[in-house]
């Protein structure tokens, strides 16, 4: 099995195979910068699906919708290649009703995964250019209320950057640690359904 995956979780792809020596796949990453143009995704998945063609048994999209408007979803459709279950990665990490549940505790949530907490500096900081306008912050995140860590994986430095986001942010900080179970299941799913492509 042939997995196209965002680039924000190729580390725990990479753990869930040296954990899991069930887990027998090749990954394929789509850079995870394109989450701040999130109408090139598809386009690239495709160019991964064109890649493999031919030489997987099946083929399977570890991404959410991801902001693409439902794009990834119609050319998944058209290629006979599923996804992992969700909008985006806070929803298959959490899980569908925890991460609902958290929303509805509190609506104005920003939520880090490990992926966003180690590069919020890159990704939001300097990829929304607060880095030189500072004063945006409450432009951006004026409406937020609290900074939510998904913890994949506990790690002491992950664990202070989520903290240093949350202090840039002005936002208390709450972490609910979430493990790779759902991922996992979600993966192991895959392997065993009807091949595609």
């Amino acid at each position: 099995m042939l997995i196209i995956a965002c680039g924000a979780l190729a580390r725990e792809l990479n753990m869930l195979r040296r954990v899991d020596c069930r887990m027998v796949f090749d990954v394929t990453y789509v850079p995870a910068i394109l989450h701040n143009r999130p109408e090139h995704i598809a386009s690239a998945v495709k160019a991964r699906i064109d890649e493999a063609r031919g030489r997987y048994e099946r083929i399977f999209c570890a991404y959410g919708d991801c902001g693409t408007g439902g794009a990834l979803d119609e050319l998944l459709r058209a290629e006979g290649i599923d996804r992992l279950p969700g909008a985006h990665c806070y929803e298959f990490i959490a899980g569908s009703q925890p991460f609902f549940a958290l929303m509805s505790e509190e609506i104005g949530s920003f939520f880090l995964t490990d992926y966003l907490a180690r590069h919020f500096e890159r990704l939001v900081w300097q990829g929304l250019g607060l880095d030189r306008h500072p004063g945006l912050r409450d432009d951006y995140f004026g409406h937020y209320r609290r900074v939510v860590h998904l913890v994949q994986a506990p790690d002491k430095a992950v664990s202070d950057k989520a903290a240093d986001a949350a202090r840039k942010l002005a936002l208390p900080l709450k972490t609910i640690f979430t493990g790779l179970e759902l991922l996992s299941s979600h993966l192991e799913a895959a392997s065993i359904a009807s091949p595609h492509g």
